[in-house]
């Protein structure tokens, strides 16, 4: 479990460097105002990159995509 300290407002803007490189090595900072909790400081979770065309062959878009609708369909709209 990863290890977790409460810090003040006036420390976390004096010492946010160092506060960093604690968050980074996995632990976590809850910053307080007044003794009550108002932020934390978590580690950052790696982004997975989307791969593009995972769906290729799954839809197809019809020729006529870009044709104007049919005027029984145009008319459910204008209602």
């Amino acid at each position: 479990m990863a290890k977790k300290s409460v810090v003040n407002v006036h420390e976390a803007k004096t010492h946010l460097s160092r506060l960093l490189e604690r968050v980074a090595a996995g632990e976590e900072v809850t910053i307080a105002k007044a003794g009550k909790p108002v932020a934390k400081l978590v580690p950052a979770r790696a982004v997975e990159r989307r791969r593009l065309g995972i769906d290729e062959g799954r839809m197809v878009v019809p020729d006529d995509f870009n044709e104007p609708l049919p005027d029984e369909v145009l008319s459910d709209f204008e209602r």
